[in-house]
């Protein structure tokens, strides 16, 4: 239930995080009050008279809920405003593979408009041979990077023992798509006041994504954007994943968080990230996270999908172009 106050907002806010205080799911956003397993027989009567709406069907994400948040969360971090109706540019390789490559990578990501850098440390793989990330070395050299070319560090955190570690070096934390589902991370997350890039499954529904997002949301940390980033379906022929397109504009009707495409992970194939990539900003992603690699057939993790320098430059050139026409349709 989400009571939405008219009067006396300050002092029946307090009246009922009181009275309800046992049950500890009392969520406040401005004037809105969120109430999770409580009855509206239960509310004081002068306080339903105060309000100018008692929402009783909402969802089981309600901290996600646009009907308890219903303006669009914007994030702000010290190279970056993601939402707000721009277009985040996100780049770099999957892995940090040495210091000189992602210093190298940095400044290409950074020459095509991108304000964050990515970059892998620890490596999620499907199989244990492969190349795992130089960790705690790998997130220095990446942070180095980004520092050089006043960009912001976004890279993924693996379990909830790494949060700490990672912490001192990201500004966003990335949860992989495996790791979607893994509520010890999420609620580790949800306590570091970082913000996070929460990537959907790869056999997610958008309720699944939401509700994993609430994780997040109920250690206290509202900093969250989402990430579609493909799905698992029967036509994996010809790409990695199917992009859901219409996941974008569907969950910024749901939600407040800016949702962020990532074409890399959707198709595998760098010839079609580009098009992919301008279909995320046409459906109205707040941000593009893309992988980039100078030399793909030899990198150590994901180098099909990779877009050479030039290609990323292009690809950029585009998806701002589109951006721009998109904004003055608005």
């Amino acid at each position: 239930m989400i009571i939405v106050l008219k009067e006396k907002v300050t002092e029946n806010i307090a009246r009922l995080q009181q009275l309800f205080a046992d049950r500890k799911q009392v969520f406040v956003h401005k004037n809105r009050v969120a109430l999770l397993a409580v009855e509206p027989s239960e509310i004081p009567a002068d306080i339903r008279a105060a309000a100018s709406e008692i929402i009783t069907k909402t969802p089981a994400a309600v901290q996600a809920s646009r009907l308890f948040h219903p303006e669009d969360t914007v994030i702000k971090t010290a190279h970056s405003v993601i939402g707000a109706g721009g277009l985040t540019l996100m780049a770099g390789p999957c892995s940090v593979e040495s210091r000189a490559h992602i210093l190298k990578m940095a400044a290409v990501a950074k020459k095509g408009g991108a304000t964050v850098l990515r970059g892998g440390a620890f490596k999620p793989r499907t199989s244990p041979y492969s190349f795992q990330g130089l960790e705690e070395e790998g997130l220095q050299y990446l942070r180095e990077a980004a520092d050089q070319n006043g960009m912001d560090v976004i890279t993924e955190v693996m379990d909830d023992e790494h949060v700490e570690l990672v912490a001192k070096y990201t500004d966003i934390f990335q949860i992989g798509a495996r790791n979607m589902q893994n509520f010890s991370l999420l609620k580790a997350v949800g306590k570091a006041q970082i913000p996070v890039a929460l990537k959907r499954g790869m056999s997610a529904t958008l309720d699944d994504l939401l509700n994993a997002s609430e994780y997040i949301a109920a250690g206290g940390n509202q900093q969250i954007m989402l990430v579609e980033r493909g799905i698992r379906t029967f036509a994996n022929k010809y790409t990695r994943n199917t992009f859901d397109a219409a996941a974008i504009p569907v969950l910024q009707q749901l939600t407040h968080y800016p949702v962020i495409a990532d074409p890399s992970h959707a198709v595998g194939h760098w010839d079609l990230v580009t098009p992919l990539a301008v279909t995320g900003v046409a459906a109205g992603a707040a941000g593009l996270l893309v992988e980039i690699h100078d030399d793909p057939e030899h990198a150590l993790s994901d180098g099909p999908q990779a877009l050479k320098p030039g290609k990323y430059l292009t690809m950029a050139q585009h998806a701002k172009e589109v951006h721009q026409v998109l904004a003055a349709w608005k």
